[in-house]
């Protein structure tokens, strides 16, 4: 695995190739990107970025989710995957916020898991783009790059791949690190044809460097 300096060094690559990495996903308050956030498990932000916008034309508080049968607000949501679950968990979700936290989105993280549909990489990504509290959120971009640069180990579980970001990374650079890995994974180094020919990080990748091997034999 690499060092922390060596983490650091391949990070500092990744920031130079996307320095205005960011959140994609379209919205314009904390309670929008709970949504978005929760309609984007198992679903590219391109996609979401589709429905919310008359999504959140037509809902713009919890109260106003629950005001409308499950059926119509299924219907609103349906070409997003898993769409009968997560518009259940949008309804608990506007619920808890409204009986437990007046209707505003809680800033800790401990609270935010409370939610219905809020796993850990939810409520860090909220916590940090709503909030600006440092976070790293695990997705499959930042587990796929942290594993094929061994940053971390490929046996690493999600939570694994977070404690050992966490430890190599300093905390003032992790929300954007978790962004920068982000882009790097969604735009460069994709999971079906990362594009290893031309990265600037392939003589620290292994990986890479297994894949133009096969590559040269074929």
């Amino acid at each position: 695995m690499l060092s922390k300096k060596q983490t650091i060094e391949v990070l500092d690559v990744i920031a130079d190739m996307y320095p205005d990495a960011e959140c994609e996903l379209t919205h314009s308050n904390p309670f929008e990107l709970v949504i978005a956030v929760l309609l984007s498990a198992q679903c590219t932000d391109a996609l979401v970025n589709k429905v919310t916008p008359s999504l959140f034309a037509k809902y713009k508080e919890p109260e106003d989710y629950l005001s409308v049968p499950l059926e119509e607000l299924e219907q609103d949501i349906r070409s997003i995957g898993l769409f009968r679950s997560k518009a259940k968990n949008i309804k608990k979700l506007s619920q808890s916020l409204i009986e437990e936290y007046n209707g505003e989105v809680p800033k800790d993280r401990d609270e935010l898991v409370k939610l219905a549909g809020v796993g850990r990489k939810t409520a860090n990504v909220v916590a940090s783009v709503a909030f600006g509290v440092p976070a790293i959120a695990v997705d499959t971009h930042v587990e796929r790059v942290s594993k094929r640069l061994a940053v971390c180990r490929w046996k690493d579980n999600v939570r694994q791949v977070e404690e050992t970001l966490m430890k190599k990374i300093p905390m003032e650079r992790w929300s954007d690190s978790h962004h920068q890995m982000i882009f790097f994974g969604r735009y460069h180094c994709k999971a079906q044809s990362p594009q290893c020919e031309m990265c600037p990080l392939l003589d620290r990748c292994r990986e890479g460097q297994k894949r133009m091997k096969a590559r040269g034999k074929q």
